[in-house]
């Protein structure tokens, strides 16, 4: 196996969106400057905020330079498009988001940018908090161009109450907006394209009204899309270890695992591995050395061809988000 395969801690890219606030830096004690952290891009191969490397050989390379250099090593089979397939982040609204939705792949063709599918998990939420997820049974075109006159969009989108936990699908198509009070991870197509509708009447840093895209919005909206956007994970205990299944779709599947001994983990050939450290502390070892210590926060990218690696609570035990093809 070659020496460059090992397990790569990342460092992540940061976005001071002015809905933001600094819940991920201080949760995760992560060492940046006071200022606003909107998102933590944990895992991204994108120009306009890119992750880098933490450990080993490739310490300093950003997430573009192993993909062109490792390909499938890296992704998996299958690998094509010349860049990692999904988008990784942690989202802190301390302000609502605004009310948006993304084009799915064949909208995006049509209207040449990029198809974005979602996911959401919630990390932490305050009281009260909740995501606006899908148009209310009975909306339409129409009753959107009505909500966007009198700007009431409350009263058409679907209300959904989150604590800890829970898991929110957004497809393509399906109208959203999280509001104030939430720390997400986020799991999602490899892509930036957002087409706003409404934004709260918020201004920009320029003192502007930010940017809408209705007629992009109005064409990606699915008005029939009627599907509960909340998931139901399954769960499964075996030698110590408790897993559930949180969301499996055909971009990608997402599991957590809570680990109380050493796993052993079962490679998957056909995908890497993003995994990311929701509470406690864990070991990595593999062929390539040790890891001694991956703490609360950290994400770890497992490279399709690694073939064997252990990981091992550091304390009582740990709890890993993990995101695969």
């Amino acid at each position: 196996m070659p020496k460059r395969i090992y397990p790569l801690i990342l460092k992540p890219a940061y976005k001071d969106y002015i809905w933001g606030g600094d819940r991920i830096i201080r949760t995760y004690h992560r060492n940046e400057p006071p200022g606003i952290y909107a998102e933590s891009w944990e895992v991204s191969d994108r120009p306009e905020g890119m992750t880098t490397v933490c450990n080993g050989a490739w310490a300093g390379s950003p997430l573009a330079d192993l993909v062109r250099q490792m390909g499938a090593e890296l992704i998996g089979e299958g690998f094509a498009g010349g860049k990692f397939p999904l988008l990784i982040k942690l989202i802190d609204s301390r302000q609502r988001l605004s009310v948006q939705v993304h084009p799915d792949d064949s909208t995006a063709k049509r209207l040449g940018s990029e198809p974005k599918t979602e996911a959401w998990y919630v990390l932490e939420a305050d009281v009260g908090a909740r995501v606006f997820a899908g148009l209310r049974r009975g909306v339409g075109r129409a009753e959107l161009m009505d909500a966007m006159a009198e700007k009431n969009f409350e009263s058409i989108l679907r209300s959904l109450p989150v604590n800890r936990g829970d898991v929110i699908f957004i497809p393509g198509g399906r109208v959203h907006a999280i509001d104030a009070g939430c720390l997400l991870y986020e799991v999602q197509q490899n892509s930036n394209t957002t087409y706003r509708l409404y934004d709260w009447d918020r201004t920009g840093p320029d003192g502007r009204p930010r940017k809408l895209h209705i007629r992009e919005a109005l064409e990606s909206i699915h008005f029939h899309d009627h599907d509960d956007p909340r998931v139901q994970p399954t769960v499964s205990e075996e030698d110590g270890r408790r897993r559930w299944r949180l969301l499996e779709t055909a971009l990608f599947t997402i599991e957590k695992v809570e680990l109380r001994s050493a796993w052993d983990v079962a490679w998957n050939p056909g995908s890497f591995r993003a995994l990311f450290v929701e509470e406690g502390r864990g070991a990595i070892e593999s062929p390539q050395g040790l890891i001694p210590e991956v703490c609360r926060g950290a994400s770890v990218l497992l490279p399709a061809a690694l073939k064997r690696c252990t990981i091992r609570p550091v304390g009582r035990k740990v709890t890993l988000l993990v995101v695969s093809r």
